[in-house]
């Protein structure tokens, strides 16, 4: 594992993380977390695949992680930077040091709704969705759209407010995020368009996006659905050309994947589903 510090247009540095296999079999798999979470979370499971032969690159969107600024009150950032900025000076750096591999990426939840935002999607082989749909209440479960609606029409807006940062952690929604990246969240979770209302106010790409996308869905994710899942694919990434899998907790030799378990070590065995899907043009 070799530390990286990428210096994106608007100079500022995301650190990034690149593993390198003893023996390369020429594919580069590049990983998009989910919102508000470390790229430490995906270490173990880009060790396993650096195992298998695949360059690997994880990073931290600005605001997170080892991308966090010493104050987070006032510091600019949103999900549209994460994908027209951020994620670009990733597929800057893939272009540049890996252009001849065959390239992957792996979106996990916010991790695939900002590939729409960056041109340079259009450079990868494939994905791999984890864990992602387009959020709007009305795709969720009763008791998640209650929550959803108390967290982020009530207590979101008015921490934000008070403090110039959603403090994500006091909720269980992992790290603390900028003011924008928290009213982005909201836009895809109250906005009928969803991530298609973010899209909106961006450069958008999603619809010239025509690759294979391995979607995962876990059994017992209490905030995805299949009607979510599906209205991602069906209206934001029409093009695409899905597969899709849902993984069931007996699969998990905890019993547990949820929204982010999947990437833990203790659900090593279920992560051929994706080097099978990768490898599967060998």
């Amino acid at each position: 594992m070799e530390g990286l510090k990428l210096i994106t247009a608007d100079r500022f540095s995301i650190t990034a993380h690149l593993f390198l296999p003893e023996k390369s079999n020429g594919r580069l798999l590049l990983i998009n977390s989910a919102t508000g979470v470390k790229q430490q979370l995906y270490f173990s499971f880009a060790n396993y695949f650096s195992q298998k032969g695949f360059t690997v690159l994880t990073y931290d969107y600005r605001g997170i992680g080892l991308s966090k600024p010493a104050r987070m009150k006032g510091f600019k950032a949103s999900m549209r930077i994460w994908g027209s900025v951020d994620y670009k000076a990733l597929t800057d750096y893939v272009k540049i040091h890996f252009n001849n591999y065959k390239k992957y990426v792996l979106g996990h939840s916010v991790g695939a709704l900002i590939l729409g935002m960056n041109g340079d999607s259009r450079i990868f082989d494939g994905f791999v969705f984890v864990g992602t749909q387009n959020a709007f209440i009305g795709n969720l479960k009763f008791r998640t759209q209650v929550e959803a609606l108390l967290g982020f029409g009530i207590v979101q807006p008015l921490t934000t407010g008070l403090l110039g940062y959603f403090p994500a952690q006091w909720f269980g929604l992992g790290e603390s995020l900028p003011k924008n990246c928290a009213s982005d969240w909201r836009t895809l979770i109250l906005n009928t368009k969803s991530t298609n209302r973010l899209l909106e106010k961006t450069e958008d790409y999603s619809k010239e996006l025509k690759q294979r996308v391995l979607v995962i869905r876990a059994e017992d994710d209490g905030w995805l659905t299949e009607k979510g899942v599906k209205s991602l694919l069906d209206d934001t990434y029409p093009n695409l050309k899905p597969t899709y899998r849902l993984v069931k907790t007996s699969e998990s030799e905890q019993g547990e994947i949820g929204h982010v378990n999947f990437f833990r070590s203790y659900n090593k065995n279920l992560w051929d589903i994706i080097l099978k899907e990768l490898i599967i043009d060998e």
